[in-house]
């Protein structure tokens, strides 16, 4: 996810891991608080590169691979698209122009976009092109693809839903926006026949992936403030679904988890994210906007703990990956957390360039990342 420069009030803010407002002014003088240097610390486990590979540059953009079983599927800011099988490259083509979001994929199909609006899919057996639809305005976020269904969001807070076959508008599903918000790179998360998408102003929504009408609409966060930027409480990452919780966490909000199916509050915490969450059986992992990575009960919602010594590095989403939680930085550093106590368990360098796509897990334990400078890395933990 890109920083968040200001641009002009009412207009678009760019979406990003800045620690405080101040970030966001180009007139402000730099912070005297710098990020944490790294601490050296003993290891509990290994994080070793099981393979990687590179596509293209992201620019100032937010690439996400896909992952279907072993095969990754990968873009680039200049049009590149690549299968990866293992590791190995199946096939790259270039898309023919400039694309502006990561891939979304399936065993049949692989979706990119542009900041034009025109979503473009290619065949995920040999990369031939299969279509190209226009939509309303720049795409940001990677589509999903669901069974015969891709889901594309777009900038003016509209979100598609497209024939995977031919591309054909099915449903279009719409709602207002505050006059100041955050440029979102983030998508939405599609599972058992639902859209579930976090919205500007702190809005968490459902929706009905046959029609695209809204089943829910549930408040993370309440704006709050005397200003328009400190008003500004979106949702700019994707939500967790685990068990019978959804979680959601807002910038200059709070992380908030809700029972799916009544929608109704199960607990709150005042915290401020714009990377993102995860969870497991126990508890909920955020990266918090000062740098900060904490651990809250899946149950109550209580504080676990709170891991300090990665402070202004610009996390990315944490992963939980067994016993830790995966997390990037802004110098592509991995760091391993244990979820127990949130201890520092292991670390290992990429290619020195920001990790600002979320981790994916992939198949036997492993997790992928994917960096500015289009490092794509399979990592794996030993000695757990």
């Amino acid at each position: 996810m890109s920083r968040l420069p200001l641009l002009a009030v009412g207009v678009a803010l760019v979406l990003g891991g800045c620690s405080t407002l101040d970030k966001l002014n180009p007139f402000t003088p730099e912070p005297k608080i710098k990020p944490a240097a790294l601490e050296t610390f003993t290891p509990v486990v290994e994080l070793g590169v099981d393979w990687q590979a590179s596509i293209g540059s992201s620019g100032e953009a937010t690439f996400v691979p896909a992952v279907v079983d072993d095969n990754v599927f990968a873009a680039d800011a200049a049009g590149d698209v690549v299968r990866l099988e293992d590791g190995k490259q199946i096939w790259r083509i270039a898309a023919g122009q400039r694309l502006s979001a990561g891939v979304g994929a399936d065993d049949k199909v692989v979706v990119v976009a542009t900041a034009k609006g025109e979503v473009l899919a290619f065949s995920a057996d040999d990369g031939s092109s299969l279509w190209k639809v226009q939509v309303s305005s720049e795409v940001l976020a990677a589509p999903t693809v669901m069974g015969d269904l891709v889901i594309v969001r777009t900038g003016d807070s509209r979100i598609h839903g497209l024939n995977a076959s031919d591309g054909k508008r099915r449903w279009t599903y719409q709602r207002s926006a505050p006059s100041l918000s955050l440029r979102k790179s983030v998508g939405v998360l599609a599972a058992h026949g639902v859209v579930v998408a976090g919205m500007p102003g702190g809005k968490l929504v459902a929706i009905n992936a046959a029609n695209g009408a809204a089943v829910w609409e549930v408040t993370v966060a309440q704006p709050k403030g005397s200003t328009e930027l400190e008003r500004v409480a979106d949702i700019s990452s994707l939500p967790v679904i685990a068990d019978r919780q959804i979680c959601a966490v807002a910038f200059q909000g709070r992380l908030a988890c809700f029972d799916p199916a009544s929608a109704t509050l199960l607990w709150g915490q005042e915290i401020s994210s714009s990377a993102g969450l995860d969870a497991d059986a126990k508890a909920v992992y955020v990266s918090g906007d000062k740098g900060q990575v904490s651990a809250f009960e899946r149950d109550s919602g209580l504080q676990r703990w709170t891991q300090a010594k990665l402070a202004l590095r610009r996390l990315s989403r944490p992963l939980v990956v067994g016993k830790f939680v995966a997390i990037g930085d802004y110098q592509g550093y991995v760091h391993l957390l244990k979820t127990e106590d949130g201890a520092l368990a292991g670390r290992i360098a990429t290619d020195g360039s920001e990790i600002v796509a979320d981790p994916i897990l992939l198949p036997g334990g492993r997790f992928l990342v994917q960096t500015r400078a289009g490092g794509l890395f399979a990592l794996s933990a030993h000695g757990t």
